[in-house]
């Protein structure tokens, strides 16, 4: 009887804890929202909560997915609990170059699962300022291969059946296999999107 009892709680905890990570991300969002709204309106402190060290940078969306996260400034674990982080050194959200986000698989980016070649993502940032990209690339790489945060080029490409971009790209990076049970490994799911000339 003691047993049963301490294995139902055992039980219960692990379930309050797997619940509060998305539930967490769930709320974070919302912040970070209000946030993004405060920044637009051109607030010069735009913290989602008084003790973070991060803002909202831009809001990304998929609408054949219809998803739509915020993106904060910064990239690890810190980051990625309350959103998709953005790389530092990568191109800023909407800007030439190679915009780089990451996030978790099984909260804010578990859309990337769903993403197609062709489906159209839009990035916008709190100046108003929106950029659309084509999903081009769809691809499973492990952590050692590097070569999708790499800069590219700000000015389109010169090669012969290149996609002219404006020199914007967008690249997401999430852990992968998406429905994996344990956290991390060693294989990471990349999106990579060209952007739409305006």
């Amino acid at each position: 009887m003691v047993l049963a009892a301490i294995l139902a709680a055992a039980g219960s905890g692990a379930v309050a804890q797997a619940a509060w990570i998305p539930a967490k991300a769930v709320l974070a969002q919302v912040l970070i929202e209000r946030a993004w709204t405060r920044a637009a309106a051109g607030a010069a402190d735009a913290r989602p909560w008084p003790w973070a060290d991060t803002e909202p940078v831009a809001r990304l969306s998929a609408p054949a997915q219809g998803e739509r996260v915020m993106v904060l400034s910064g990239f690890g674990g810190h980051t990625f609990a309350f959103g998709p982080g953005h790389l530092p050194g990568s191109a800023l959200p909407g800007e030439p170059g190679n915009c780089v986000l990451a996030g978790h698989r099984d909260t804010h980016f578990a859309f990337l699962e769903e993403l197609e070649i062709g489906d159209l993502l839009t990035v916008e940032r709190p100046d108003g300022a929106r950029q659309d990209y084509r999903v081009s690339r769809l691809e499973v790489v492990h952590e050692s291969d590097t070569g999708a945060l790499e800069p590219v080029d700000r000015e389109p490409a010169a090669q012969p059946g290149a996609v002219l971009t404006a020199g914007k790209v967008l690249t997401l990076v999430t852990c992968y296999p998406f429905h994996a049970v344990a956290p991390g490994g060693s294989l990471r799911y990349v999106v990579r999107a060209e952007g739409v000339p305006r």
